[in-house]
Formats: C-alpha cells, structure tokens, sequence
C-alpha cells in the first residue's frame, strides 16, 4: 500500500509518499481499499500540529474516506469483502488501504459514487447538525453564511434551503458569489479580505439592508476573525449565532451585543456530538442520504487530484482556494 505521511510538524509540503505493508483485520477490525478521501480543513491543521488532535506520527492525513471493504477480522458480522462504505477515522485516509474498526464505517447507497461519498458525512453532518440541532433552524427564516463557498458552508447553502429558510452568502470574491448562488443561495455579499473597523461597519449594514433591516436569524460562522463582530451587530432579536470555525482567527466578541439582541452564540463540535449522541447522528445521516437520493443535496467537488497531488489538494484548502470540495483519488495507486 501507498500512504502519504506526516513525518514532522509542518506544511503539506513536509509531506511524504511512502509504501508500507498492506494491513491485515485482527479481531473486530476491517480493512478497506480506500478509493477516495475528502479533504477538510482540519487537515491542514493536524499536519501542522495545530489541531485539538495531535495523532502519533508518522501518519497520513484524511479523516472521510469512502471505498470497499477487502477483508474483516474475526467476530465482525455487519462487513463483508465487497461492501461499498464510507468511514469517518479522524486520519488515516490519504492511502490506498487502512484498517479501521467497523463502528467508523456507514454502508453506502449502490448509486452513490466514492467521490461523493467521501464528500458528504464531514461537510453536511457538520452543517445539518448545526442548522437542525444547534439553530433549531425553522422555514422562512434567514442565514447568513460566513465561508460560504467553502466545503461546510457550501453544505450549509444547500441545507438550510432545503429546510426552507433565506440564505445569504458572505465569501471574498465574485467567483465565489457566482458559485454560491448556482447552489441556491438566494443573496451574496462579497467582504473585503482585511477589515479596519469602519469596514466593519460597512459590512455590519450590508447584511443588514438584504436582510431588509430586521437582521438575520441565523448566523452560520465558518471564518471567524474580523468577521465575527460585524455578523454578531447584523442578527435580529432571538437569533443564533452558530460558531463552526475560524480559519481567520479567534474572534473576541463583545458580549453586550447577545444582550442587546436577545441572542444566543452556539458552538458547533459535530464530532463530539457525534460519540455523544449516536443515535441522533445515525438519525442525521439517514436524513441526509434521503436529501441526496431526492436531489436536494449534492456534494459539490471543484478539484480532484491523485494521492501523489494530494499535498497540493491541502495547500488549496489552505489558501482558501477552494469552492465546495476537494478530492483525493486513489484510482492510479
């Protein structure tokens, strides 16, 4: 097998192609030929030890993977060789083979090809777990989405109209706007990349005025930083402010404005919820792969690239290069 490494704390260009054994199932374990993984931004930062998991090293990035099982180990009984999943292993899935435990793995839907199943869990587990369990999002309501073009925020666009609500789609360029509102964003915005305080103030009352001056019920924060405090001014009373990510920074938020407004700011750890509450996650994603089998979501892949290219897959992410998903194939390894 091929797996591509993290040796040393450090950029996707510290990475390394290595060939290893292939792994064989001890007891209640499987092993899967992956055949694509997702890439997502906490990629970029375990490789870089910045991330709350610091695995072991060596070890290959990649936590959302999707491919056939090729062999189980003693006492499992849900796997057989030749299964079609996906899996969610924290790392692991930049490679062409890894043994996980079975509890990890979801079987998939013989429609759903791998590279949209190695899309789908991370990006809308985390969005829909925000939107339906965190936001209590209801239909006619209003989201704001900070990031919007990324890979969660794109996810988010297409669930919270599939829930019924507005959505307008904050991101940094044109072709980012255009992107979000061919997903079905109803408004877009585009926010300068450096924002001094009266820039703030400009964006605070841009969201306001297509918000049509009541505010925004729903604040969906993928960005964090200098964004944060102009989003927090532009909610309406009662909203909630959904705190997902922060690739600009670590805001610091004046708490006199969730007085003002009457509302609340929510954090979003999906993978704790997801230990924390199996069963309503099993629920999730049975909702989640109805929405897919009916069409009102899709993952969104704008840039695939082979294991040998997959460095470059987390420098995209890194520079925030990226719309919707980004993919590494093993087909050629």
């Amino acid at each position: 097998m091929q797996a591509l490494l993290s040796v040393t704390p450090g950029g996707p260009e510290s990475l390394e192609l290595t060939t290893l054994p292939d792994p064989t199932p001890e007891s209640d374990e499987i092993v899967m030929r992956i055949r694509a993984a997702g890439v997502n931004f906490p990629d970029t930062l375990m490789i870089r030890d910045l991330y709350q998991i610091k695995p072991p090293r060596p070890f290959a990035p990649g936590g959302e993977i999707a491919g056939e099982v090729v062999s189980v180990g003693e006492g499992v009984a849900d796997f057989a060789p030749g299964d079609r999943v996906l899996a969610l292993t924290g790392h692991g899935g930049f490679a062409t083979h890894l043994k996980l435990k079975p509890a990890t793995a979801v079987k998939i839907p013989d429609v759903m090809p791998f590279e949209d199943a190695a899309s789908f869990v991370f990006t809308y587990g985390t969005s829909y777990h925000a939107l339906k369990d965190r936001a209590l999002l209801k239909p006619g309501e209003k989201v704001l989405v900070l990031g919007a073009a990324g890979g969660v925020g794109s996810a988010a666009i297409e669930l919270a109209k599939a829930m019924g609500a507005h959505v307008i789609a904050a991101v940094s360029s044109e072709d980012k706007a255009l992107f979000c509102r061919d997903i079905g964003a109803d408004q877009t915005l585009i926010y300068p990349r450096d924002l001094d305080r009266e820039a703030q103030k400009a964006l605070s009352a841009e969201i306001k005025a297509l918000a049509l001056g009541e505010g925004v019920d729903v604040v969906y924060d993928a960005v964090g930083g200098d964004y944060a405090e102009p989003a927090l001014r532009s909610m309406a009373w009662g909203g909630r402010y959904l705190v997902v990510g922060f690739p600009a920074g670590i805001p610091s938020i004046p708490l006199n404005l969730t007085l003002l407004k009457g509302c609340q700011i929510v954090g979003v750890f999906w993978g704790a919820s997801v230990f924390r509450d199996p069963k309503g996650h099993t629920q999730n994603l049975a909702e989640l792969f109805r929405l897919y089998g009916s069409g009102e979501i899709s993952p969104r892949i704008s840039a695939r690239f082979p294991l040998t290219q997959a460095a470059k897959a987390i420098g995209m992410l890194e520079r925030r290069e990226a719309l919707g998903k980004v993919v590494v194939t093993m087909e050629d390894n």
